[in-house]
């Protein structure tokens, strides 16, 4: 039996195309917010980006993830998850495919909400679809597609400038459209053919109802859940947009190697993404997990703030493990409930109150440089927010389902 109770039986077993749709939807979920800022000089060179077009185009993302993350649970009332997922494969794919036919600013930022519009709702699905097709082995898969989101995060920056070069940005860009194909493929043999990936699915599915979601807003475990969330969200953008910048200005790091060392700390997503939702699925209380992470940001903050210019690799590193708090609030979306009602609802509302907190990162870490001119209050800031997924960390670490509380 696993922590969730189900019996556990092979994982290719009956299901092996819902863990490949998984996977390659989870390939989708980041390929476009990260395929853009490596090439904005080539973009440029076409049409006028402005500095605010920039920044508008690096808030994207965390609003489109919050404003349709909120909102997917809503989608399932009326079709299943199956269903909602391939029309999200399927707005994705068109995004791609406007960003690449843009001739200008304004259509290159539709292109990419219409696509950020369709990663919010697989956010938010993913979760549940693992619950539904692997109760039996929730936290494996769920460690595979957040290693997968890690990888699909790194991937785009170390290509987009070679194939830019060699034919143009809008290859570049548009090129992650296969992979949207890609994904739509095993969801619609899936719809097709009604070939069960798990005995579930022939059983009518516990959608997130109106009653569920709005009871939601009054738990506290889905408010402690996205305080969590959002402490991973908010620092990761954050640094995302200014990491390179920080470390030129306080450790004299040369350009290119503060690229590299934002690579490391994109990297340490993937031995968190492989190994926390593991160690979640069997751990009675969690709160190590959350307080580990805390304390990761906190010592690679103070590192930048202390000490910069010693062992910077080293501070860039721990500050890249808090965001471990990430795949462990995808696994706790299933571990913590105990329907698939449940589990969408708390997904929409993890994600949706998560990433619209996560937008603010890199709006108020730019506003405390521009108003201070140092980034020593920004770090101080940004340590101060970690310490509050600690205090909601006692909340999230008791293992009482949503439905029970």
């Amino acid at each position: 039996m696993t922590a969730g109770g189900a019996a556990a039986r092979p994982l290719w077993h009956g299901r092996a195309i819902a863990l490949v749709g998984i996977l390659l939807v989870a390939a989708n979920l980041r390929t476009a917010v990260a395929a853009l800022s490596p090439i904005f000089a080539e973009i440029r060179a076409e049409f006028p980006v402005s500095s605010i077009g920039v920044g508008l185009l690096g808030m994207l993302p965390p609003v489109c993830f919050a404003l349709f993350g909120l909102l997917a649970p809503t989608f399932t009332r009326r079709l299943s998850l199956e269903s909602v997922l391939l029309a999200a494969l399927g707005v994705m794919l068109l995004g791609h495919i406007v960003r690449a036919a843009a001739g200008s600013f304004a259509v290159l930022a539709i292109g990419s909400a219409i696509t950020f519009a369709g990663m919010g709702v697989g956010n938010v699905l993913l979760p549940p679809l693992v619950k539904r097709y692997f109760p039996d082995r929730i936290g494996l898969v769920t460690s595979l597609y957040a290693t997968v989101m890690s990888v699909s995060t790194l991937l785009p920056p170390l290509i987009a400038v070679p194939v830019a070069d060699a034919a143009n940005w809008h290859v570049s860009v548009g090129m992650w459209a296969l992979v949207s194909v890609l994904a739509i493929l095993p969801w619609l043999r899936i719809l097709i053919t009604h070939r069960p990936a798990h005995p579930a699915h022939d059983v009518e599915v516990e959608e997130a109802d109106r009653a569920t979601v709005g009871r939601i807003w009054h738990s506290g475990l889905a408010w402690a859940m996205a305080v969590v969330f959002a402490v991973s969200s908010l620092n990761a953008y954050a640094l995302f947009a200014w990491l390179p910048q920080i470390l030129h200005d306080v450790a004299g790091t040369p350009p290119a190697e503060a690229g590299a060392l934002l690579s490391v700390y994109a990297g340490m997503g993937i031995p968190a993404g492989l190994l926390v939702p593991l160690l979640a699925a069997r751990m009675r209380n969690v709160a190590v997990l959350i307080y580990a992470g805390v304390a990761f940001f906190v010592v690679g903050y103070l590192g930048l703030i202390l000490v910069p210019e010693t062992a910077t690799w080293l501070w860039v590193s721990f500050a890249g493990l808090g965001p471990l708090l990430f795949p462990l609030s995808l696994v706790l979306i299933n571990v913590r409930t105990r329907t698939h009602a449940g589990s969408v609802a708390l997904s929409g509302f993890t994600q949706g109150i998560g990433y619209t907190l996560g937008a603010l990162g890199p709006l108020v870490v730019g506003l405390l440089h521009q108003l201070t001119g140092e980034w020593t209050p920004a770090l101080i800031v940004l340590t101060a927010t970690a310490l509050a997924a600690a205090a909601a960390g006692a909340v999230v670490a008791r293992p009482v389902p949503l439905e029970d509380r």
